[in-house]
């Protein structure tokens, strides 16, 4: 390889990593609408191709790692990916293990990287030939998704009956914006309909306040205590071996090479599935809190990584969630890339590698790093020095921002619908997982229920 264009490589993970490092500690910062931006403007500026994906492997390996910080410092969800965590780590977080949560987040984090890339790259070999055949019935994956995830969830009969009317839901209010001239007809709004899926149980939270039972509920008459882990004074391990036990290494390793195989389900979904499954084997409450998260960590790398990757490499069209939304402009960018023109015909499958490996390894090591060794100082200064209250405000002005973007001042008003109906039906057992891929096969559930 040119050792010019390994050059800009190197400097293009880098910048990645110093941009997404930011973004992460931000609570809100969906993993589609920082990386759709940003990557959509590499490449209408004419970016060469394996730098533009050296540049995405390594933003999206960071964001997910650091993205880990608000969830288990004041428990927001970084990102989509690290909603499922919450419950997890707030349990830590109150028993004084903040920076102990961070640091098997970390190590859970590199272990899914380090087991998905290879596995990827095989499926998307062994996938290669079949591409044509694939590509027709690429809707309805989407659809058996859902109902999969549906099939194997707490309440199955609620979710499989809430498919519908969610699809109406998202698809009226995409055709209410198409025929009010708000966005152009080719505009399909996916942004913000992430987001309103991601607060729903935040937004049932916050209005219940407004309700007397619901203030009552809140009431209290002794304060919260928070311990904080205390700081260590000796040179401390970055051994991911030596961080997390042989339960955690077997259930994050197990995690991370399945979910390869499924990557054309919710990331999502599969976290909850694999997360939860391992945890609950354990009786004991924090071994089961710190397995868990430890395995959701490692979920969050490799269902990302497998996402991109396989359809990628194998197929040139988006299958999956993670093409669909951050990654879709590695897919479809007119009039650069195209479904027919895009990163899976032009780079060769050795470039493929270089690119991955090199965004990979950079992020992945920095990453790592960075995180393991400032684990209590930013666990300390976050919890002594940022109101929580402030945390939540930036949180939610960041969506309603981000939804303004998408559609106007209309579409803040259909996140909060949304953000109702998902949240309503998260509590009744209807997770994030079934919410997203229904919102992916939406437009070919609606399209087949007007033809019947």
């Amino acid at each position: 390889m040119d050792i010019l264009l390994f050059s800009q490589m190197v400097v293009a993970s880098l910048s990645a990593f110093l941009l997404y490092t930011f973004i992460g500690f931000i609570p809100g910062t969906d993993e589609t609408s920082v990386l759709v931006p940003v990557s959509l403007a590499l490449v209408l500026a004419g970016t060469p191709p394996i730098i533009i994906l050296t540049f995405f492997i390594s933003a999206i390996i960071t964001l997910n790692l650091t993205n880990a910080m608000p969830t288990a410092l004041v428990g927001l969800p970084g990102g989509v990916l690290s909603s499922p965590m919450i419950e997890h780590a707030l349990f830590l977080k109150n028993r004084g293990l903040s920076a102990v949560t961070i640091k098997k987040m970390a190590a859970g984090s590199l272990i899914g990287t380090v087991i998905s890339i290879p596995i990827s790259l095989v499926v998307a070999n062994l996938l290669a030939p079949y591409g044509t055949i694939i590509q027709p019935y690429a809707p309805l994956l989407f659809v058996i998704g859902a109902i999969f995830l549906s099939l194997i969830g707490k309440n199955k009969i609620l979710a499989l009956l809430s498919i519908i009317p969610l699809a109406l839901l998202f698809q009226s209010l995409r055709y209410l914006y198409w025929g009010l001239e708000v966005v152009p007809k080719e505009t399909n709004i996916t942004t913000s309909f992430f987001l309103g899926i991601t607060i729903g149980p935040l937004i049932i939270s916050l209005f219940s306040l407004l309700t007397k039972e619901g203030q009552e509920s809140m009431l209290t008459d002794q304060p919260k205590y928070i311990t904080l882990s205390e700081k260590q004074t000796s040179k401390q391990t970055l051994n991911p071996l030596k961080i997390l036990s042989k339960s955690e290494i077997k259930s994050a390793s197990f995690a991370a090479l399945v979910s390869n195989f499924f990557f054309v389900l919710s990331p999502v979904g599969l976290i909850i599935l694999f997360g939860g499954a391992v945890g609950n084997r354990k009786k004991d409450l924090v071994e089961k809190a710190t397995t868990s998260i430890t395995t959701m960590s490692a979920l969050a790398q490799s269902t990302y990584l497998s996402g991109i990757i396989i359809p990628l490499i194998a197929l040139g069209i988006p299958l999956s969630p993670t093409s669909i939304g951050p990654g879709n402009a590695l897919f479809n960018a007119p009039p650069v890339f195209t479904v027919d023109n895009n990163l899976h015909h032009i780079l060769s499958r050795s470039e493929f590698i270089w690119a991955i490996l090199v965004g990979a390894v950079i992020a992945s090591c920095l990453s790592y790093f960075v995180i393991n060794r400032y684990a209590e100082v930013i666990s300390h200064f976050v919890l002594t020095r940022i109101p929580h209250e402030a945390v939540l405000g930036l949180f939610i002005s960041f969506i309603l921002l981000l939804a303004y973007m998408d559609a106007g001042l209309i579409n803040i008003f259909g996140v909060l619908l949304i953000g109702i109906v998902c949240g309503s039906l998260n509590k009744m057992g209807v997770n994030y997982g079934i919410q997203f891929m229904t919102l992916y096969a939406a437009p070919w559930i609606i399209e087949k229920l007007a033809n019947l």
